[in-house]
């Protein structure tokens, strides 16, 4: 039984530090099971005569402790398991620690941990008090000095800002001085130590510095690293082209670690990246690979002035880093891969995640109030739906008075750890406008709800629309605001002829009525062009103005929204036990003549061509019975097969590549179509179509097709599912990051045997639960993306799941806690499967010993 209940943190409890930590000078002795460190800091008082100093730490074994040299006594000061408290201290003085910490022993992979023979750091958001004793919170900026000593064997010793000095020590061992010039938070520290290889290069910006560029790899691997190496080159060139940043130290350093809870991390001039999201080579890696790698490689680059250079004055300011440094990396992925297919694919993955996560009981501000662990908001609401706040606030504001705010923000604020409040402040400032209400989307949850509905006067040639907003009640907040939201509207004629070009409507209050004149016949309204607002839209329009959306709209965000609709409809409309098989035979009818369209660009093809997911049509029912989504969905993907099946073979055999490998976005997007007509035609597995997709996955020369080969494959299962199978692991069972891809695609089998195969997997000779990029892609990977096996009527889904959060929480609690989600929403399902996902989630809340990551996400889906 739980004695004790955690507390939560509040935004309106907020106090600054009462100190300031001028300099901070670290000296690590590493070694695996026992490393001395010993800090320095050079302390202010701030705040009120007579404030206690407090500092952060946690499993660490203080050796001693001495204020300007002098040794304190066990009476001087306080210590438990989360904090060191000394009661008097003057003014101004130094504080020398000492403590001990088992690196090879930390399982949690926060702080400093042994990763693949090698010493490596995480510090965001709560690492740094299992290194040191610390202010751990990000309003505490300090410069830092690092002296790192270590054996020999771990060649190259790396942390923030510039080397110094280094050299040879006796007993052979070594050491290496570095120099931080900028002020940071301690989330931002970072330490490696290993035997690892480096590709390297250089960079002159644009005010004509040359900046080192080092990526530092597994050895063998950095031939590997080179695409991640270009991206960064090109990030630094765009940032200085599309918002006028430069790189500020003479050294950037990137290095890949196998074990890590996230992608990467921005630490000041040395980013940590999760090896899956930096190396790559045709082989064995996917173009989704490319372009994650190309994005992340950016974001974190980004970082380096939306986060580090000016960083949050606390964590209930997360977004202001997350949020905004993820629009920049959308922003420049538009650029390189193309805006129209970017901008799709960001839209995709925030319903698929953060509307999820709105629909929920998770749901959460951008901005939230309260928390019991900070790792638990790393959330798509706080990066995804950040950015599309700060894509609406430019859309509302113009580019220019948008880059005339950000500009001042970052000559106002840099040096500083700062908020939300004061980033708007800085647009309000430079626009001239008042955003007052326009901060209402930092502080309230929940997906908004708009409608549109119109009249259409022939006899004088006008146009009315009203708009109307609504936003569901989520937990603490029953009564939502109206919130200004930005609708862009087109109007298009019968015959896909443009009748009038965009125009931003702003809908500010509850519902807005705007009136167009000169509207020369009945239009066809095309609204929330490029998904100018994270909302969802319903119109009155007739079901045929979709079809002249979908084969016209100017707009491809909408054009593809209008497919998307269309195909959205008909397959609930299936779940419900009322099948259109007339509309079902036009919609493929319709997708064939896109799909012939010399114009549309093959990457823009290939996304015609997927159906809405399981996850996003849950969305659109309450109660969802998943059992009938899969399969009306796989009814309608079987209708296409059928339909189009000679088409598909054609097109199929028409982008099949005859050159060297490219990963730049046209070849991407044509091995993404050609994969898209392989996936189609598993729909309809009959002899013909199954010697083509065994084709496709046996001459595969790149991993895109290999995968999509499998993946297809799956579908079909039987005798040729099992073959490729075997022949991927007997070929790749010595490449890590592969085999996480192997796992995963089984993950998602879509047969009534997927538990059985995923149940066998966990006791597989290679699958590691305390391996981050292993666990997620089984586990995770078939509770999230395989949502009719996970729901199976029988909870055993279920009853895995909670086994697994259970078991990885003793080790991983950060890990387990992002489990919890798939049970979170079980209030939207059917009764049968609601009752059996919150006993599960009953049981891991009442399990002894439950972290407090784990345990505020489980109690905030049963409460």
């Amino acid at each position: 039984m739980r004695t004790e209940t955690p507390q939560p943190i509040r935004l309106s409890d907020y106090r600054p530090f009462p100190f300031e930590i001028e300099t901070t000078q670290l000296s690590f002795q590493l070694a695996a099971s026992a490393t001395r460190v010993t800090a320095t800091l050079k302390v202010r008082r701030t705040g009120a005569a007579g404030e206690p100093l407090a500092l952060n730490g946690e499993r660490l074994a203080l050796k001693s402790i001495a204020i300007d040299g002098q040794a304190l006594g066990a009476n001087q000061y306080a210590l438990d398991d989360e904090r060191l408290v000394i009661a008097e201290v003057p003014d101004a003085f130094e504080l020398t620690t000492e403590v001990e910490i088992d690196p090879s022993a930390n399982k949690a992979l926060m702080g400093l941990y042994m990763s693949g023979g090698r010493f490596c750091t995480q510090c965001e958001a709560e690492g740094f008090r299992t290194i040191t004793f610390f202010p751990d919170r990000p309003d505490v900026l300090s410069r830092y000095t690092v002296r790192i000593e270590a054996d020999q064997a771990f060649e190259h010793l790396l942390s923030n800002g510039n080397l110094m000095e280094a050299g040879q020590l006796p007993g052979g061992r070594h050491f290496a001085v570095w120099n931080d010039p900028f002020p940071k938070p301690a989330y931002l520290f970072a330490l490696v130590a290993g035997r690892l290889d480096v590709l390297e290069d250089s960079f002159v910006t644009m005010s004509g510095r040359t900046v080192a560029l080092k990526v530092f790899v597994d050895p063998g691997q950095a031939s590997r690293a080179a695409y991640a190496l270009d991206a960064l080159k090109r990030s630094m060139k765009w940032d200085e082209e599309a918002f006028g940043r430069e790189y500020d130290l003479d050294l950037f350093m990137i290095v890949a670690v196998r074990d890590f809870n996230f992608g990467a991390m921005e630490n000041k001039g040395l980013n940590i990246f999760n090896s899956s999201l930096l190396l790559a080579e045709p082989e064995t890696a996917t173009d989704f690979d490319y372009e994650r790698i190309e994005s992340v490689v950016a974001h974190e680059y980004f970082h380096n002035w939306t986060g580090n250079r000016i960083t949050c004055r606390d964590w209930f300011q997360l977004c202001l880093k997350e949020g905004l440094t993820v629009f920049r990396d959308q922003s420049f992925s538009a650029d390189m891969r193309g805006a129209a297919v970017q901008r799709i694919k960001d839209v995709k993955a925030l319903r698929a995640r953060q509307f999820a996560e709105d629909a929920g009981p998770l749901a959460h501000a951008v901005r939230p109030s309260s928390y019991l662990k900070i790792d638990n908001f790393y959330t798509a609401t706080i990066y995804e739906k950040g950015a599309e706040i700060i894509r609406m606030l430019k859309t509302i504001l113009g580019a220019d008075a948008f880059r005339t705010g950000l500009d001042l923000y970052f000559a106002r604020h840099d040096g500083e750890a700062t908020t939300v409040e004061a980033f708007i402040a800085c647009f309000a400032e430079a626009s001239g406008r008042d955003l007052t209400a326009f901060f209402a989307w930092y502080e309230q949850a929940g997906t908004p709800s708009v409608s549109l509905t119109h009249v259409y006067d022939a006899a004088a040639e006008t146009l009315s629309i009203t708009l109307a907003q609504k936003t569901a009640p989520t937990s603490g907040q029953p009564v939502k605001k109206a919130l200004p939201i930005p609708v862009t509207i087109g109007l298009l004629a019968q015959d896909g002829r443009a009748l009038r070009d965009s125009e931003v409507v702003l809908l500010e209050g509850e519902s807005l009525t705007v009136r167009w004149e000169g509207v020369e016949e009945a239009p066809v309204i095309s609204a929330l062009r490029g998904f100018s607002a994270p909302v969802t839209l319903t119109t009155d329009a007739r079901p045929a103005d979709a079809y002249v959306l979908f084969a016209a709209d100017p707009d491809l965000f909408n054009r593809w929204e209008a497919g998307q609709g269309l195909a959205r409809g008909l397959i609930l409309a299936r779940a419900a036990g009322a099948p259109d098989e007339v509309g079902e035979e036009r919609y493929a009818q319709a997708l064939g003549q896109a799909l012939d369209d010399p114009a549309a660009d093959p990457a823009f093809k290939a996304l015609l061509l997927a159906l809405p997911s399981e996850g996003d049509l849950a969305l659109a029912v309450d109660p969802v019975d998943p059992a009938a989504i899969h399969e009306a969905r796989d009814a309608l993907r079987a209708r296409i097969a059928v339909h189009l099946g000679e088409q598909l073979s054609r097109i199929h055999g028409a982008m099949q590549g005859d050159g060297e490998f490219s990963p730049d976005a046209a070849s991407a997007g044509r091995r993404a179509l050609r994969n898209a007509c392989v996936d189609l035609l598993a729909a309809d597995p009959h002899a013909e179509n199954v010697q083509r997709i065994v084709g496709h996955f046996e001459a595969a020369s790149a991993l895109t097709d290999a995968m999509g080969g499998l993946s297809a494959l799956l579908a079909v299962g039987g005798e040729p599912c099992e073959t490729a199978l075997a022949a991927f692991h007997a070929k790749w069972r010595h490449e890590p990051l592969v085999l996480d891809k192997w796992f995963s695609v089984q993950a998602r089998d879509p047969s009534d045997d997927a538990l059985k195969r995923v149940l066998a997997l966990t006791r597989h000779a290679d699958f590691d639960a305390g391996n981050p990029n292993r666990f997620r892609a089984l586990v995770q990977g078939f509770a999230s993306a395989n949502p009719a096996r996970f729901h199976d009527p029988s909870g055993a889904g279920y009853r895995f799941l909670a086994d697994q959060i259970l078991a990885v929480d003793g080790f991983n609690p950060m890990t387990a806690a992002r489990l919890v989600e798939p049970l979170g929403g079980w209030r939207r399902y059917v009764p049968a499967l609601g009752d059996l996902m919150r006993r599960e989630l009953e049981r891991v809340k009442a399990a002894p010993g439950l972290s407090k990551n784990v345990l505020e996400l489980a109690s905030r889906a049963l409460d």
